[in-house]
């Protein structure tokens, strides 16, 4: 049954297609700006006019989406610009809309971009006040759905902002707009290169006392659990790759879609060893996809969507 690709076609249990990817994009104040972000090769930094270009190209894939980090020319302690109406993300959720009316646009719900501190919330004694956060993403949340966004997820990890943002909405009226929650974010070693992209490096100690223990896998369980009973509609793990027992428990245990997201420090550790010559980088790529579908996960969200998308044909 593996003598030829077409018998291997033909009896293959897991399938890749361009419209499980979401491609994650960064977004900056300016015109014109197209920077490339050092440690994450072929990925840049764009203002809204390089950004809807992007977009179009992504379509044009057959990639069903895209979700947006905004990284503000100004910050402060209370995180201002990410529930601002005319924000960064905002201002590019309008423009993607107008241009691409029918390409899938995801909105990445927290603060950390916008903190002058880094944190994803606000600071009291020292630490991030879970309570006091809620209504900073409750804001940002109906900002992006106000603006046109699809989907809004929060990455944050503060106890209860499916519950808060869900109310929020419900009240704007946008009922039916869906929340994709980052509901099992574990703190992990591998979002380093995206800390550059977006700027967002907290300043003082880190983030292990909001998001998850790396060794804990039945928590895992317990969050999405809480986070669908708030209201969630999707659910995410994050990152993919060292954590597909999680995606495979996800799996297993809830029926919602289910999400994985193959970070920046995945996407640099291939790139790396590819431009090094250690492995075929076209081949890593469809196999790290397709392990994290085996796994479970419904999407994908990947900085190597558009390759990926073209790989496929």
């Amino acid at each position: 049954m593996r003598s030829s690709e077409s018998l291997r076609r033909l009896v293959r249990e897991t399938s890749l297609a361009p419209s499980q990817f979401i491609l994650p994009l960064f977004v900056v104040e300016g015109e014109g700006v197209r920077r490339e972000i050092g440690s994450m090769p072929g990925n840049y930094q764009l203002s809204v006019d390089e950004l809807v270009k992007e977009c179009e190209k992504t379509h044009r894939l057959g990639v069903s989406g895209v979700i947006l980090f905004g990284i503000p020319t100004r910050k402060d302690e209370c995180a201002s610009g990410a529930y601002d109406d005319n924000g960064i993300v905002q201002q590019s959720i309008r423009a993607i809309k107008a241009a691409v009316p029918k390409l899938v646009v995801m909105t990445d719900v927290c603060n950390c971009e916008y903190t002058s501190h880094g944190h994803c919330g606000k600071i009291v004694d020292g630490d991030v006040d879970n309570d006091a956060t809620l209504e900073w993403l409750a804001k940002s949340a109906v900002s992006h759905a106000l603006a046109g966004a699809d989907v809004v997820a929060p990455s944050d990890m503060m106890d209860g902002r499916v519950g808060a943002i869900r109310e929020a909405l419900d009240e704007a009226g946008f009922d039916n707009t869906p929340i994709l929650s980052y509901a099992a974010k574990y703190a992990s070693c591998f979002y380093g290169p995206f800390r550059d992209a977006a700027e967002s490096a907290p300043q003082f100690g880190d983030r292990r006392s909001y998001q998850m223990d790396p060794p804990n896998a039945r928590e895992a369980m317990r969050e999405i659990a809480l986070d669908l009973e708030e209201g969630a509609d999707m659910i995410m793990v994050k990152p993919a790759m060292p954590y597909l027992d999680i995606i495979r428990m996800a799996r297993d245990s809830f029926d919602e879609p289910l999400a994985a997201y193959q970070v920046s420090g995945e996407f640099s550790m291939i790139m790396a060893a590819a431009r090094n010559g250690w492995i075929d980088l076209d081949r890593a790529i469809l196999e790290s996809l397709t392990c994290i579908r085996r796994a479970g996960a419904d999407f994908i969200l990947t900085y190597f969507s558009q390759a990926a998308a073209r790989l496929l044909g």
